[in-house]
């Protein structure tokens, strides 16, 4: 005879009680077994992730501790000698001068021609589609890419001067990459070109997702327009600016194929740490010296990073 059961509880063919059945307990069975099959799919990504990125992390770190000076490992441990010499080193020292100047120029760019590129296609003119393609297409070009065409645009005696001239512009001709002092600016200007679509494409995604009843209330109320992205538009894309600053700021630390393209330039004018960093250890073999620019390099990074991932914590446990 079946056991009839009634209320979570099973009553035996003699009409006793038996024990209660345990959902919670199957539930949490069932909670672990998927626990354990989401460990077991993610593994191989977890242990590759810890692997080569966490492991070769704190090996750079560790390298640029030890005397490496050639091809041939040297862990012989000196400490802070190589970051000592490291920031002795005049190139070094431009090549810091150029991040502060580059990710001036290139964040600057990047955050204002996109907010602008955005905002102009969110008032939905015409064609809307085709600017848009055209505004994140360069996005798709490759860094090298980029650096070919700008070299040639930015040469002093072609490209942009020659059509200045042309056109009775002359007063605007420049000596762009080649300028000794501030050439790593004219290299902001390609970079910007290449990202500023990106960065559109953000800001255009914000500004669709503030609501219209919104800015009509604004309307109503006798906001104009500078008062209605003043107060109302800017403030709410302040996630989407803090995500373009982070975005804009690592592109900035690690800049590499535009800078290899046009050289190094008068001066070091157009180095950058990345380039460095490549021409130190793969070029002259000096193992430590790279690994201490690729260590500042990181350590920049999570000055930036750092705060972003803690504002998503934070929005999270709101």
């Amino acid at each position: 005879m079946p056991v009839s059961r009634s209320n979570g509880t099973a009553t035996t063919p003699g009409g006793g009680a038996a024990a209660p059945t345990s959902a919670p307990k199957r539930r949490k069975l069932r909670f672990r077994g998927d626990l354990v099959l989401a460990i077991l799919v993610l593994m191989p990504s977890i242990v590759a992730v810890a692997i080569f990125i966490y492991f070769f992390i704190a090996y750079t770190f560790y390298v640029s501790v030890v005397r490496w000076p050639t091809l041939l490992p040297d862990y012989t441990f000196v400490g802070l000698e190589n970051w000592k010499r490291m920031f002795q080193d005049m190139r070094f020292q431009i090549d810091l001068r150029n991040l502060v100047l580059y990710a001036a120029g290139f964040m600057t760019q990047c955050i204002v021609i996109g907010f602008l590129l955005a905002s102009l296609l969110d008032a939905k003119i015409k064609s809307e589609a085709l600017f848009r393609t055209i505004f994140i297409f360069p996005f798709a070009v490759s860094g090298i890419v980029t650096g070919v065409v700008w070299r040639w645009l930015m040469f002093p005696s072609s490209g942009l001067n020659q059509l200045f001239e042309m056109v009775g512009l002359g007063f605007l001709k420049s000596k762009w990459y080649t300028d000794p002092t501030w050439g790593i600016l004219a290299v902001t200007i390609a970079a910007a070109w290449q990202f500023s679509g990106y960065i559109m494409a953000l800001y255009l995604a914000g500004l669709r997702g503030i609501s219209h009843e919104l800015k009509e209330a604004a309307a109503i109320d006798g906001a104009n327009t500078w008062n209605l992205y003043r107060y109302i538009i800017i403030p709410l894309l302040t996630p989407v600016t803090f995500t373009a600053v982070v975005l804009t700021g690592m592109g900035s630390i690690r800049v590499f194929d535009i800078p290899a393209v046009l050289g190094t330039g008068a001066a070091f004018s157009t180095d950058a740490l990345a380039f460095h960093m490549f021409q130190l250890t793969f070029q002259s073999n000096k193992m430590s010296s790279g690994a201490v620019i690729a260590s500042l390099m990181i350590i920049l990074a999570a000055f930036l990073i750092g705060p972003y991932l803690a504002s998503l914590h934070l929005e999270e446990t709101q």
